[in-house]
């Protein structure tokens, strides 16, 4: 469905590329973007300033801008998570998630909707164009493993293009794009998305200490 890179400068000017060429923190992304496929090939990118969409011409085989300074709106009433995982989560994201289950009659006083494509990239450009909070947690089931996606090629890209259109990218704690990586295919809990939502997320992990 969608294709994620990320871009970083090189380390020092030796000659080659070295496994520590690659281990920065998501901060220092030079790029980053994402393709989705569909009835339209859309290109995402931003180079550290603002967020452009590029819809593909099929007959010129060109990229055409057809959208700049994309912006996430602060409040949703969408989340994105996968549900069937609920009984392995912990209490933070739990109480989340039953908050907005809970609808108006709960604690926050309106209705969510829940989207879930299983697609990283789906799921993201869904929230880039209207809205929403994207959830990939941890689990008690690898209790080991901060979470399932990985840090630099997935996490770091997605995380560079919510905060550059105004939205948030945390791994419940800590802000994505802050954390060092030690390993390549390090993996890391994920929450993204409007920015209210995120914060509100963040701070629930932060309580329960």
């Amino acid at each position: 469905i969608g294709t994620i890179f990320s871009v970083l400068r090189k380390v020092g000017h030796a000659r080659g590329v070295t496994e520590e060429d690659f281990l920065q923190p998501g901060r220092q992304q030079a790029g980053a973007g994402y393709c989705v496929y569909g009835p339209q090939s859309t290109l995402v990118l931003t180079l550290g300033n603002g967020v452009a969409l590029f819809t593909l011409d099929r007959e010129t085989g060109s990229w055409v801008l057809t959208q700049d300074g994309a912006r996430i709106p602060e409040d949703t009433r969408e989340f994105a998570i996968n549900m069937s995982n609920l009984r392995h989560w912990a209490p933070p994201v739990r109480r989340y998630i039953d908050e907005c289950l809970a609808g108006r009659e709960g604690a926050r006083g309106k209705d969510f909707n829940m989207r879930w494509v299983a697609s990283m990239v789906a799921d993201v450009h869904r929230i880039l164009t209207r809205g929403g909070v994207f959830l990939y947690p941890w689990d008690r089931r690898e209790p080991d493993k901060p979470g399932k996606l990985r840090l630099m090629y997935e996490a770091n890209p997605m995380a560079f293009i919510v905060e550059q259109a105004g939205g948030r990218a945390t791994d419940g704690r800590r802000r994505i794009l802050d954390i060092v990586p030690t390993r390549l295919h390090e993996r890391v809990a994920v929450v993204l998305g409007s920015s209210n939502e995120v914060r509100r997320v963040t701070e629930y992990h932060q309580q329960a200490g």
